[in-house]
Order: C-alpha cells, then sequence, then structure tokens
C-alpha cells in the first residue's frame, strides 16, 4: 500500500513540483486547500484563519508536508501585507498542531518549512543550524521565521517527528527569484544589487523537493535543518554567472541600496541582507546535491537559450 501525503500550500511553487515527484516515487498526494478543486490532486478543505480543517484530512496522512504561506515577495510589505504574511503561516500550522493534538491519526512525520531569513544579515559570516535565529524587532523576515518553527514545535512536542526545513532562494524559471533577475539580464540591463558583496544561499527546485522526501523517507532525519546548496555566491557572482549562462553581456553598474529601498520599501532586505549558510548538516546525513553549484543549476534551466 503506497503511503500518503497531505501537502498544505500544495499549488505554490515548491508544492506544485514536489507533488509531481512524490507521486513519481510512488507516495499518494492529497492536499489541504481554502478552495475544492485548486487541483487536480484529492484536496480537503481548510480555512486556517477561521480555525476549520476537514478532519478526514489528518486520518488521510501517513505524513504532512507544510508550506503554506503567503508570498514574502508579492507586493510591498504594508502593515496589512506584513500581517498575512506572518499570519498565513502562523494559522495554518497552529491550526495543524491542534488537530493532530486530538491522537485520532496515523502521522509518522511533519515536515515544516522556515527559510533562512531566520539568521538575519549574517554579511559573511558562515551560519548554521545552531547560530541563534536574529532577534532585532525590525527584522521582520527573522520574526515570521522565528514564530512559524515555535509553531512547528508544538507539533514536535506531541511526539511526532518533527523536521523543520530553513529553505533558501529556491531556483526554478516557474516562479521565485530567479525569473525576475533573469528578466533584466536577457534585456542586457543586469546588474548586481546594492554593494554586489551581500551572500546568496541558494538551492535548486529539484534537489529541495528530493531533499523533502528523504526526510520523509528515512526516519533518521529529525530537528532542523539548512536547505541550501553547499555552494553559497555573492549577488555579484550570481549575477555575472547567470549573465554568463544565458550570453548576454553585463555592461550596467551596479543598483545602489538607496534605489532599492525607494522601489522596493522594507522588502528591498530580501535581495540586499547577506546570508552564507552552511549545508553541512544535510550533507553529513547523506544527502547528495544534483547541482552543487550555481552554474550547473542555472544550465539546467537556460543552456539551450541563445
Amino acid at each position: 500500500m503506497s503511503q500518503k501525503v497531505l501537502i498544505t500550500g500544495g499549488t505554490g511553487l515548491i508544492g506544485t513540483r514536489l507533488a509531481e515527484l512524490l507521486i513519481d516515487a510512488g507516495y499518494e498526494v492529497a492536499l489541504l486547500s481554502r478552495q475544492a478543486g485548486a487541483s487536480h490532486y484529492h484536496t480537503f478543505r481548510w480555512d486556517p484563519r477561521h480555525e476549520t480543517l476537514d478532519p478526514a484530512a489528518i486520518r488521510y496522512a501517513d505524513y504532512i508536508i507544510n508550506l503554506a504561506g503567503s508570498s514574502v515577495s508579492d507586493g510591498k510589505w504594508t502593515e496589512e501585507r506584513k500581517r498575512e504574511i506572518l499570519e498565513s503561516r502562523l494559522d495554518g500550522t497552529r491550526l495543524l498542531a491542534k488537530e493532530l493534538a486530538k491522537g485520532e491519526h496515523h502521522v509518522r512525520a511533519f515536515l515544516s518549512a522556515s527559510a533562512i531569513g531566520i539568521y538575519g544579515d549574517s554579511g559573511d559570516k558562515l551560519v548554521n543550524e545552531e547560530t541563534p535565529p536574529n532577534t532585532p524587532s525590525d527584522d521582520f523576515l527573522a520574526d515570521v521565521s522565528r514564530k512559524w518553527e515555535q509553531a512547528a514545535h508544538e507539533v514536535a512536542a506531541l511526539g511526532i517527528r518533527t523536521i523543520v526545513v530553513r529553505i533558501g532562494i529556491v531556483l526554478s524559471t516557474q516562479g521565485g527569484a530567479l525569473p525576475q533577475m533573469a528578466r533584466p539580464v536577457k534585456l542586457m540591463a543586469g546588474a548586481a544589487l546594492g554593494s554586489g558583496k551581500q551572500f546568496m544561499s541558494w538551492i535548486h527546485l529539484d534537489d529541495l523537493c528530493r531533499l523533502l522526501i528523504q526526510m520523509l523517507d528515512e526516519p533518521q532525519w529529525q530537528g532542523t535543518y539548512n536547505a541550501v546548496s553547499p555552494n553559497p555566491v555573492t549577488n555579484q557572482t550570481f549575477t555575472e554567472t547567470l549573465a554568463d549562462v544565458m550570453h548576454r553581456p553585463l555592461v550596467l553598474p551596479k543598483v545602489p541600496a538607496f534605489a532599492l529601498n525607494l522601489m522596493m520599501g522594507e522588502m528591498s532586505e530580501i535581495v540586499l541582507a547577506s546570508q552564507r549558510v552552511s549545508a553541512e548538516k544535510v550533507l553529513k546525513q547523506g544527502f547528495t546535491f544534483e547541482y552543487p553549484n550555481l552554474k550547473g543549476a542555472l544550465e539546467s534551466f537556460y543552456a539551450t537559450e541563445e
């Protein structure tokens, strides 16, 4: 009998590809969604804001992968938008913990997304899972990640094997940061952002999905892990490598930080914060990256383009 995986956020960038690869690996997949018929997978209804969840969803699952959360890069961070980003993560995670606490289930593992934003702007210092979260009150992404992880720990407290996955910049042409970076490069208007010295800790979408599946499969995975490639690069190197792979010159000077602040407001911290994040823990646990280096990862998307 195939194992059943319930995914929240299953129609997002990660969830869409993850569901495909889970099916390929022989799992059954169902989604938790606010809209019935949001996907061709079996869908259970939930509404985290109103604390409603179809009880059949939890009874269905052998594993739960919790990816739900409003995108941090869609639109300026107004106070209302920031509240939505935070609550869309906390409400769902807490609702799952509350349902799991009732005990009428056979869930073997709970995987919950987090983000490397938890480390804040750490310059060129290499950070790992033992590095304390960044706690200043004005670091919005660190605050969101910290609270999101605390909500996931409510599931761990029930004795369910819980894995918190701190995800880096996910590379895909289907969404996320890469298409936004590639567009100006393609138009020969690409440029490094800010100083260009800030580190970007990235991961190819397929490597991330394979890592999540390995975490489900193997019971030794437990606790917190960074989901980043072993080779973070500076923004300057990222931009140059992207231009090289796309066969485009970089002719423009760097985009100054103040200009990004004007355009993006507080959201500019997404591209200006430096995060050099270690992948050593997942490597030691036995995960092998198909795309450990940036050039190979980018070529998997753009090598055929001229």
